[in-house]
């Protein structure tokens, strides 16, 4: 098992749950191996060496782990299967129909969505993937005939094999992650793999993909409580999904009215003396960021920044509305955003770190306004993951007095 974050430690315990003998490795000496060690998991931190893969005969990669991490690539070398945390979860799995979801943005939110319809329907479901529960995890408790909603992220598609989905759902493509996959091309191909194998496909009107296509504007059962015309996409999404598996547009309609989005997504924190705090933490690209923006008409108090993904910021800058009256940068990327934000005639505040940049933004702020965090980057700057920032953001936003 190579890399030990959640998806890893979920796969090395499915496997010695099994009765197979795993070797867990992480090039950290810190990283965190939960409860393996107990269940007979051999521990291997700190360590890349190509020794590790003597007798070998499997190896499962974490979707944190590059593809060209020197043990995989070995790994490949010596004619040693390469398998990513969901295939592995997928073949592990009883007789269960699968929905997988990917896409640049979106995909937590139509996942769960979509586990909030087949509930509505009354059929039993486990949602798993890329929301935060490993696949080999949820195949603990899925039961024959459990439905199974799997976010996909392209790290998780990387190193598929007979992972087949029942319905495969491709919300949007644009570019991100250029850091891990080189270029656009590659992150592309890696999306579309999920189309292989699958046995109906979900796909944005006009993208040229051959399947079933689905528009923001399309007639739907029921409005989406979610806020924003991005939402309206997912759940144009979700429920033609939903129809390609036979769910009625009753149950459909009553998810779209009662499903109050995802942790982290667009998410009303709190309204204080008039002013609405927004966590969109989970906008860690600035196509998602975009979407954040566009959701609402008031005035908006932006908080950007974060670690850089390799994206350019320019085109993002030049298209920030009128509607933006602050902006607020923080973290590794501010050099890059300030710079891009200058040439397109804005101004922004280098407020370096989240707590400073809310109690700026809160200061100014007035009723009506909304103070939204959608940092248009990633956060492993500063902070564990989006949730890590997400979390702290909703922290300091309840200790506003």
């Amino acid at each position: 098992m190579l890399g030990l974050a959640r998806s890893g430690r979920a796969a090395a315990a499915a496997l010695a749950r099994r009765g197979v003998s795993v070797v867990a490795a992480d090039r950290s000496v810190e990283a965190d191996p939960g409860r393996l060690a107990g269940a007979g998991v051999e521990l291997r931190l700190g360590s890349e060496e190509e020794s590790l893969l003597e007798g070998i005969e499997l190896v499962v990669k974490s979707p944190g782990v590059p593809a060209e991490s020197p043990l995989a690539v070995a790994a490949r070398a010596r004619g040693i299967p390469v398998w990513s945390e969901v295939e592995l979860g997928y073949r592990l799995l009883p007789e269960s129909p699968l929905i997988g979801v990917t896409g640049t943005n979106g995909k937590t939110t139509t996942t769960e969505l979509l586990g909030a319809i087949l509930r509505a329907d009354g059929r039993p479901v486990e949602v798993a993937g890329n929301v935060g529960r490993p696949l080999t995890d949820a195949v603990e408790t899925a039961g024959p005939g459990t439905w199974v909603v799997c976010e996909l992220s392209s790290f998780q598609l990387e190193d598929v094999h007979e992972l087949a989905c029942d319905v495969a759902v491709l919300l949007n493509l644009e570019p991100d992650h250029l850091d891990r996959h080189g270029t656009f091309e590659a992150y592309r191909a890696a999306k579309l793999r999920i189309f292989e194998r699958a046995r109906a496909a979900i796909v944005p009107a006009g993208s040229g993909l051959e399947g079933i296509e689905f528009a923001a504007d399309d007639p739907l059962p029921a409005e989406p409580r979610m806020p924003g015309a991005h939402n309206r996409a997912n759940a144009a999404a979700a429920t033609a999904a939903a129809r390609a598996v036979g769910v009625p547009d009753k149950a459909i309609a009553e998810a779209l009215r009662t499903f109050p989005g995802v942790p982290h997504r667009l998410e009303l924190v709190r309204e204080l003396r008039g002013v609405r705090y927004v966590n969109d933490s989970k906008a860690t690209n600035t196509a998602a960021a975009r979407r954040g923006v566009a959701a609402y008409d008031a005035p908006l108090r932006l908080i950007l920044g974060g670690s850089l993904k390799g994206e350019d910021f320019g085109p993002f800058a030049r298209d920030l509305p009128d509607t933006v009256a602050s902006v607020y940068l923080i973290g590794a990327a501010t050099d890059e955003l300030a710079a891009a934000l200058v040439a397109a005639g804005r101004d922004a505040v280098r407020a370096g770190e989240l707590a400073t940049a809310l109690a700026l933004a809160a200061a100014e702020a007035r009723p009506g306004d909304i103070v939204l965090l959608s940092p248009a980057c990633a956060s492993f700057d500063q902070f564990r993951d989006y949730e890590d920032r997400g979390d702290t953001f909703r922290r300091l936003v309840q200790e506003l007095r």
